[in-house]
């Protein structure tokens, strides 16, 4: 049997659905500014749950998407501000790694958006000193292409922090990135830059397996968290007030989604969680199952 890293599920529309506030272009962070202390209790809420993992609510903290609002002054205060709130729900748990997210810059799964490597890089860098200190280790989620995932990788070395890397794929077509390159293209990443372990989120259940299958001949430890979203639309844009072309499915249960997480883990997949629209219940349905078949959770 296995030993699995448990990823917590999503936090962005997590804080949507509690606080009650409208999506904004700012999404979790807004809502971290907004409501104190709910970053924290979500947090506590998936180490409760089983997970051995908490995301920091780092994601979309970007001088680009602070700017719009006139909040750039609050880049470094804010960050700390996720830190803290993961670091207090690890210390009441008393376990747990802590992993510090960094999201794709201007908007998500939009790869005609990718900033050049030489350009991202030092964007990327300036966060992961920040986060380095007080992390586990780097992640660098939903990436849409090679060149978006080289330059967050590039810069996350600044941490000096072990660095997952994980990439959103086409829903329709789990071999391929969102920009239509072949996952296996990532070779051209983990050839210049040392990584823990990479990963695929933020695209449908449905396309894991796929997905899974392109990561698994990397060579490097590989898992899987999947978002509960109907499907992403190709004119999606995350820096728009509409959210209407993410619609979050109803079919996607706990035991449901723990069928697609087991059979990720079947293929050989280590780190398994949720991405969005896959809470607490979700995770502790899983951590139930992995433990139900054999697995060990660390």
């Amino acid at each position: 049997m296995a030993q699995i890293t448990l990823l917590d599920g999503g936090m962005g529309q997590e804080l949507l659905a509690r606080s009650g506030d409208a999506p904004t272009p700012l999404w979790a962070t807004r809502v971290m500014i907004d409501h104190p202390g709910m970053v924290r209790d979500i947090h506590a809420e998936y180490f409760a749950a089983g997970a051995s993992v908490a995301t920091t609510n780092t994601y979309a903290i970007h001088h680009d998407r602070l700017e719009r609002f006139d909040l750039d002054h609050l880049f470094h205060a804010l960050h700390l501000r996720a830190l803290a709130e993961a670091h207090e729900a690890r210390a009441a748990a008393g376990r747990g790694t802590i992993a510090g997210s960094m999201g794709p810059l201007i908007a998500s799964y939009r790869p005609d958006l990718t900033v050049p490597v030489t350009e991202a890089e030092p964007k990327y860098a300036e966060i992961a000193r920040i986060l380095g200190p007080h992390v586990d280790v780097i992640l660098c989620e939903t990436m849409a292409s090679v060149e978006q995932a080289m330059g967050a990788v590039a810069g996350a070395q600044a941490a000096g922090r072990p660095v997952w890397l994980s990439v959103s794929v086409d829903d329709r077509d789990g071999g391929k990135l969102r920009s239509g390159e072949a996952v296996s293209d990532l070779a051209e990443v983990t050839a210049r830059y040392p990584l823990a372990a990479v990963l695929a989120n933020c695209s449908v259940p449905e396309a894991m397996a796929d997905a899974l299958a392109g990561l698994r001949g990397l060579g490097l430890p590989f898992g899987a968290y999947a978002n509960g979203f109907t499907h992403i639309s190709g004119n999606f844009i995350e820096n728009a007030q509409d959210h209407a072309d993410r619609t979050h499915r109803h079919d996607l249960t706990p035991e449901r989604y723990a069928d697609f997480a087991l059979a990720w883990v079947e293929m050989g997949a280590t780190l398994v969680g949720g991405c969005c629209e896959v809470g607490p219940a979700h995770i502790r349905h899983l951590a139930d199952r992995l433990r139900a078949a054999g697995h060990g959770i660390r």
